[in-house]
């Protein structure tokens, strides 16, 4: 049956009321595309650092969506014309921006996508609740692709400036407790506009998008990099990289069919888009699927398999150590020469032992810049308007070398399959 009323009114822990401003956005949050957001928490393994971390990917597309309308007004307010087909659809774009994302959002890109971009699962999703709804979704699709001929929906939408930041770092900050990050997001919004139909920011707010800068650097070593989150994920990550090899070698490891195709075969954008059955099966899994397996998984005879899921349900992480330069050879041979000690063979060393690299740059202004609107007009790159020295040195990519390994393994090199 229609739902009688679709200008629903949610309260939202962190920007209070927010309203769904039309039916047809009511209809998209409905739908069980945007619904299994629900299932898909918004920061991954944070949860194990910061326990408050539990919010998902759900509440944060409302919350960008609300944000957008804010940004909306705003600009109607200075006086610029923006029709209420475009007002909606630049919402309807926010809204549906991360529903590609899979499982464990960030952290499996690289093991269930194959290296696909949840932005192109997203657009594909787009596509496809456009050919439900009738062609609704056409100007929405264009301003995220970003060939609609207004540049600064786009921007909104996508960008170093967009509402997307905004509100996952408002309400990360929020979830999280950790202070450092929060942002003055409605003062930011309030000192949007735009020249030439692209964005800028009134120099009043400088101080407001210096904060915000600083905020993103701050979250990302504080929370998104955490030391604590890097072992959890990767543990997470040689757990599916061990059941891909069993399942390639033979062995029956359980798990739900929609799960099993995409552990089982390697998905490229191109099956996504030459067959609805890859996308289709897509939409129906998420973290509750994952968790549930490495339940199972924690009782497989495949002692590395087994070993790591309990590992992981116990939160007996991986150690870890962070370089701001490579680590020397001679290290990683001591580690590796102690875990042999525990009795694990060379070809069993990789899944308990991991090296990578961690980058963080809060500002890059190369093609997509924050540009600023000073009281003469002129428009300048906010790294050119800030006095403060920092701002530049934000602009630089900063790495961060890690190895982590599992210290405090417990091993019976007997039950290992062969």
């Amino acid at each position: 049956m229609p739902h009688p009323n679709k200008k629903k009114i949610l309260n939202d822990p962190v920007y209070g009321f927010i309203t769904i401003p039309t039916e047809l956005l009511f209809d998209l949050v409905e739908h069980p595309y945007f619904q299994r957001l629900r299932r898909i928490k918004q920061l991954g393994m944070s949860e194990f650092v910061y326990p408050g971390a539990l919010h998902t990917r759900f509440h944060h597309a409302l919350g960008a969506m609300h944000l957008m309308g804010h940004a909306m007004n705003t600009l109607r307010n200075k006086g610029h014309v923006l029709s209420d087909d475009e007002c909606e659809a630049a919402q309807i774009a926010i809204l549906l921006h991360d529903i590609g994302h899979g499982p464990f959002s960030h952290v499996l890109e690289c093991c269930i996508l194959e290296g696909v971009p949840h932005e192109e699962i997203s657009l594909l999703l787009m596509h496809e609740l456009n050919r439900q709804f009738g062609g609704a979704l056409s100007l929405a699709i264009r301003m995220f692709e970003g060939s609609y001929e207004r540049p600064f929906f786009h921007q909104l939408i996508s960008s170093q400036l967009d509402m997307d930041r905004i509100d996952y770092l408002n309400r990360d900050c929020f979830y999280t407790g950790v202070a450092e990050g929060t942002i003055g997001a409605d003062r930011i919004i309030k000192m949007l506009d735009l020249v030439d139909d692209q964005l800028v920011v009134e120099a009043k707010g400088i101080m407001s998008i210096e904060n915000f800068l600083n905020a993103r650097r701050l979250m990302y070593w504080q929370v998104y990099l955490h030391k604590t989150s890097i072992c959890a994920e990767s543990m997470l990550v040689q757990i599916l990289r061990r059941v891909r090899f069993l399942l390639r070698s033979g062995e029956m490891v359980p798990a739900s069919a929609d799960f099993l195709l995409f552990l089982s075969q390697t998905i490229r954008l191109e099956e996504f888009s030459r067959s609805s059955e890859y996308l289709e099966a897509f939409t129906r899994i998420d973290d509750h699927d994952i968790w549930y397996c490495i339940k199972q998984w924690s009782r497989h005879p495949d002692q590395i398999l087994s070993t790591l899921c309990q590992m992981l349900l116990n939160r007996r992480l991986f150690k870890i150590m962070l370089s701001t330069e490579p680590f020397a050879g001679e290290l990683v041979q001591e580690l590796e020469k102690q875990l042999r000690q525990k009795g694990l063979q060379d070809d069993e060393l990789s899944y308990f032992l991991v090296e990578g690299q961690a980058t963080n740059a809060a500002y890059l202004p190369l093609g997509d810049k924050i540009n600023i609107k000073l009281k003469s007009n002129q428009v300048i790159d906010i790294a050119d308007a800030s006095d403060l020295p920092n701002i530049k040195a934000l602009t630089h990519i900063v790495r961060r070398y890690y190895v982590c390994w599992a210290k405090h393994l417990r091993w019976q090199p007997s039950r290992v399959l062969s």
